[in-house]
């Protein structure tokens, strides 16, 4: 009876408070739109300025060398950025020598006076308001010409659309707030704001919950704004990182000391970078053929810290100290080399068997049948324990961060964050992840998936991979999964999943001391007895069944007789480093390979001709290298691969421009360099034609697809990929201190 006489009192009370309130937002909407774009305008002036700043250096050098292919790559780079809509340049007459396909044709040069001084208005264009801007470009002292930004203006129109409707919401929310102010009361409890912030700042649906349950409903509306403004700010920060950094050591090792305070590095890997081999006598050192150590080995040069691995060479365990570690490379020490050492019994178990003949062919589409048994699984287990205990005793502290590499080691971050609740764990799994139907195979799904989940960051190669990998967790486990920040929260615990594309180290380590490209070629050619304008194509893999090797001399044989006129004029050179050989689904590989480049061999023999040359045994990568830069040709027709760095390693190679690649569309590196001949290894017709057109494309145009992946494999090299990984977890590392900061003054 009470509340129904307070019935008509309140009603009284907030019906002339609600009329107040909405006649105040419609008045205030005007004041704010103007604001609003006066801002945003502002900004786009200082973004303008900070990328003409950016670009100045750069373009000048290109315009100096006339290179209008860079210029142009420079700009479409530049570009990427949503709200950068176009770019051109013009030269002190007024006239635009450069343009990015998007330029709007109604925009004309500054020149004059004009083009002597930075100057901002906004144009409307049929498409919309756009932002241009004006700035001099100064060549040996003097105005060279003007760099035309155009920033595309439809996001402030959105945004401004969303205050609007944001104001007058937020009023009719506060005349309703304030007249049940002390309904409310209770539940803005200062226990209930400081649970709130913290789950926002440890990036309650952004980047790292840590708490299951979701902030009061009060705060939605930030959590949501924050949220928004955090996606935006880390958009923005990953566009600036790529545009202003040049990725090599240096800049890596400054990021450590900057974001991560010089943090040492530790890696898990099953292969070692270095192997340690007696022969007759004496001891080698060798490098493995292992795109894994392609990529992190110069990263630990340049990070220091300690790589766990297993130590299999034959003198391995000579030349370890004490506490099995030796300090690597041999020539020149930069980091640690910790060893763990197992049994023939365990190698057979863990490697051979669970790993390589379980999760090896479960993970690639090569239609080998995976094997499960309960004996590998104990043993994969019990190993991927013993180098969490390594990872453990080699931490100098509680919150280390710690790089897992590859499919060997799914339990491995689990068992850390049990150990060290504080670690900085990434787990990069360096081949593809499989569809929920593949995996659930598996008999052991369940637990691998937990294993993986121990991540702070789990990275794939590719964002198709990342979305199998949530698709097989939402299919199997219980988790929350935050699909719009791809990130998963389980028991308390969240792994952000993300894509990050692996590469090489750019300049390779010979790049002074290699032979020329015809002294590389000469050698190649006289070592087989061919006569100097012989064609040669090449192959380099592990001797793998999802290599394609068999499908690739299978278009060999089929160029051959497509087109006769190459019987003697082309060899492929095979270079398959023997791999896993006591499994029998490899030894019967090998022996397919083998007959059938004897078979194709047989058919098309020419007195000492012979198209194909396989050489099956380990070659340095010096030597490698030197093969690439002699090749016409370079095939990679992997039936499926996460990366495959034999693609990149070629490109790299060719500082001459010339060589053309054939590449599987069933690689990562296929969704990144677009000027190779891409091809599906399966169509061997296709395949065929995609090397006879590589043998006999013009120069001009091998130069023109060459430059363009050098430039790509150049800036995006595996400085970039390490240093994108860092500073992901570094900014988790300062949103987890500054919430546990909030958390103690609660």
């Amino acid at each position: 009876m009470k509340s129904l006489r307070s019935l008509p009192l309140s009603i009284r009370f907030v019906i002339p408070l609600a009329a107040a309130l909405i006649l105040l937002a419609y008045a205030l909407v005007p004041l704010v739109e103007r604001l609003t774009l006066r801002w945003f305008v502002r900004d786009l002036d200082m973004s303008s300025q900070m990328i003409a700043s950016t670009l100045q250096e750069p373009l000048v050098e290109l315009l100096e060398r006339g290179d209008r292919a860079r210029t142009n790559a420079l700009f479409r780079r530049a570009t990427k950025d949503e709200r950068l809509f176009a770019i051109g340049y013009c030269d002190a007459g007024g006239k635009l020598l450069y343009r990015t396909p998007t330029f709007p044709e109604s925009l004309k040069c500054p020149h004059g006076d004009a083009a002597k001084k930075h100057s901002y208005a906004v144009h409307q264009l049929p498409q919309g308001g756009v932002h241009v801007s004006s700035h001099p470009i100064d060549q040996e002292g003097t105005k060279a010409g003007s760099l035309v930004l155009v920033h595309d203006m439809s996001f402030i129109e959105r945004r401004s659309a969303d205050t609007r409707n944001y104001v007058i919401i937020l009023f009719v929310v506060l005349g309703v707030v304030i007249s049940l102010i002390t309904v409310f009361v209770a539940h803005l409890s200062w226990r209930g704001w400081m649970e709130g912030m913290r789950a926002m700042l440890r990036g309650e649906g952004i980047v790292k919950p840590f708490i299951q349950q979701a902030p009061s409903s009060e705060l939605q509306p930030l959590v949501g704004d924050l949220r928004t403004l955090l996606q935006t700010l880390d958009a923005e920060r990953r566009f600036a990182d790529d545009v202003t950094i040049t990725w090599n050591p240096d800049s890596l090792r400054r990021l450590l000391q900057k974001e991560l305070a010089g943090e040492r590095i530790i890696v898990v890997s099953n292969r070692e970078p270095y192997i340690h081999t007696r022969k007759e006598g004496r001891i080698e050192v060798t490098r493995p053929a292992s795109g894994l150590v392609t990529a992190i080995e110069p990263v630990m040069r340049a990070c220091s810290g300690t790589w766990i691995a297993h130590g299999g060479g034959s003198a391995d365990r000579d030349i370890v100290d004490g506490r099995d570690r030796i300090a690597i490379p041999p020539e020149h020490p930069e980091y640690t080399l910790r060893r763990i050492w197992l049994t023939q019994e365990e190698e057979a178990g863990y490697y051979y068997g669970f790993a390589n003949e379980g999760l090896w062919p479960l993970c690639h589409i090569a239609h080998v049948r995976p094997i499960f048994r309960s004996s590998d699984w104990q043993h994969y287990v019990a190993i991927n324990q013993r180098f969490a205990d390594a990872v453990v005793k080699e931490a100098d502290s509680d919150n280390p961060v710690v790089l897992a590499q590859d499919y060997h080691f799914a339990l491995l971050p689990e068992m850390v964050r049990r150990a060290l609740p504080k670690a900085t764990i990434i787990t990069f799994w360096h081949i593809p992840w499989p569809n929920p139907e593949s995996f659930g195979i598996c008999p052991w799904r369940e637990e691998l998936l937990n294993g993986m989940l121990g991540s702070t960051i789990l990275g794939f190669h590719t964002p198709f991979h990342c979305t199998n990998f949530i698709e097989t967790v939402d299919r199997y486990l219980e988790a929350r999964i935050e699909h719009e920040s791809s990130t998963i929260s389980r028991s308390g615990k969240l792994t952000l999943v993300e894509n990050y594309p692996i590469s090489i180290q750019w300049p390779t380590p010979w790049q002074d001391t290699q032979p020329s490209v015809d002294e590389c070629r000469r050698k190649v050619i006289q070592s087989l007895g061919l006569a100097p304008d012989h064609l040669i194509g090449l192959g380099v893999d592990r001797q793998d069944y999802t290599k394609g090797i068999l499908e690739r001399f299978r278009a060999v044989e089929n160029m051959l007789e497509t087109h006769p006129e190459m019987i003697g004029r082309f060899t492929f050179i095979q270079i398959a480093a023997p791999t896993r050989s006591s499994l029998d689904d490899y030894q019967a590989f090998d022996v397919q390979v083998r007959n059938l480049a004897a078979h194709i061999n047989q058919r098309f023999v020419k007195g000492a001709y012979q198209p194909i040359c396989l050489k099956s045994e380990h070659h340095e990568p010096e030597e490698v290298n030197r093969y690439y830069r002699a090749a016409d040709v370079c095939m990679v027709t992997s039936l499926h691969d996460g990366m495959n760095l034999v693609a990149k390693e070629f490109v790299a190679a060719r500082d001459d421009e010339r060589g053309v690649l054939v590449l599987s569309q069933f690689t990562g590196a296929a969704h990144e360099l677009y000027e190779a001949l891409i091809v599906n290894p399966y169509h061997i017709e296709q395949t065929a034609d995609a090397l006879y057109r590589g043998l006999t494309m013009p120069d001009i145009e091998q130069q023109d697809r060459m430059r363009s992946m050098r430039a790509l494999v150049r800036d995006y090299n595996v400085f970039r990929w390490a240093g994108r990984m860092l500073l992901d977890a570094a900014r988790i590392r300062q949103r987890e201190r500054l919430a546990a900061r909030i958390g103690s003054a609660e």
